[in-house]
């Protein structure tokens, strides 16, 4: 009785040792994975404190944690099981969508663009567009309109993800993009809570910090944060617009369309060796260079397109559908 109970004591041992070694592979593989994605983790952590501004105090951290479960919700239900089931069965058909997400974010970062540029043109193309426009308070469309970005930027990060994974079976690869998916949307939102609050922090450090120096901290902290989000908000619609060229860019590469990834990686090839000091940075600044400026040209093309024929169709067909009772 005894030795059936070691034998089975050794083997339960055992068992727990493979489970151990399993996880240890998913969290190795998915902090790996979490690594290659940082680009466009950071694109993303830009571009989501654009949504709050306008808002008051008390509403910065709600909005950003909708955000937050509305991109855990991306992730986990949708984008998930759709990047196993179509790396397994469809896998052609993951670059022509990640396409279509580039390119909708090439249009929303052209048109930001356009709005700084020419307002009034931009409120008019706004109003032509107003059929197709989210419903509800401001707040539910920021939130909405936020959780739809974040879907493309979270489909990039997905897929990056699943590239990045060396080996494994179905629930591994599982395993690990579930993990690295939720720890990016930990971090990402996690800095962007910090970067709202921060001059909430900043008034408490100038009204009841015990020293001098922290007063003044304070103070230049509230000071320098209005500055600083909108520098932010200009970021984020330059890597909105450079990660949508940089995936349609990829995607007519993979197709055979070689003219813009071979200008990409020629302008790279260039500062590198151009700027010897520092040739990682140099490269990485030429390449998002070149990748602004062809989603911006592309979002540019496609701002007439979504107003003269996609807008018009979409209200057609509204029309044309049956009215609910």
């Amino acid at each position: 009785m005894s030795v059936g109970l070691l034998a089975l004591l050794d083997d339960v041992a055992g068992l727990v040792k493979v489970a151990a070694a399993s996880l240890d592979d998913v969290a190795g593989q998915a902090a790996k994975a979490g690594v290659k994605a940082a680009g466009a983790v950071i694109d993303d952590a830009a571009v989501t404190p654009n949504y709050v501004h306008g808002f008051t105090a008390d509403r910065e951290l709600p909005i950003v944690a909708r955000i937050a479960w509305g991109s855990i919700r991306n992730k986990l239900l949708f984008l998930l099981p759709a990047a196993l089931l179509l790396s397994a069965f469809a896998p052609w058909v993951i670059t022509p969508l990640l396409m279509l997400g580039g390119a909708y974010l090439c249009y929303e970062g052209a048109e930001k663009v356009f709005h700084m540029l020419a307002p009034h043109e931009a409120i008019e193309h706004e109003a032509g567009l107003e059929p197709m426009a989210l419903v509800g308070s401001l707040e539910e469309q920021k939130v909405a309109g936020a959780i739809q970005t974040d879907f493309i930027l979270s489909a990039e990060i997905m897929t990056i993800i699943l590239a990045a994974i060396d080996q494994g079976d179905f629930w591994t690869r599982a395993a690990v993009l579930a993990l690295a998916g939720v720890g990016i949307t930990v971090a990402v939102y996690g800095a962007v809570a910090l970067i709202v609050k921060a001059d909430d922090f900043g008034l408490f450090m100038a009204r009841k910090a015990r020293t001098g120096l922290g007063r003044g901290f304070g103070r230049g902290l509230v000071r320098a944060m209005p500055g600083f989000m909108q520098a932010l908000s200009i970021v984020g619609t330059a890597a909105m617009t450079w990660v949508g060229g940089s995936i349609v860019a990829h995607g007519l590469f993979e197709f055979g369309l070689s003219v813009p990834e071979h200008l990409i990686e020629a302008a790279a090839h260039w500062a590198a060796t151009t700027f010897p000091a520092f040739p990682a940075f140099a490269g990485w600044f030429a390449t998002a260079l070149v990748d602004f400026v062809f989603g911006l040209i592309l979002g540019a093309l496609l701002i007439p397109v979504v107003g003269y024929l996609l807008a018009p169709g979409w209200r057609t067909l509204k029309g044309a559908l049956p009215k609910r009772a």
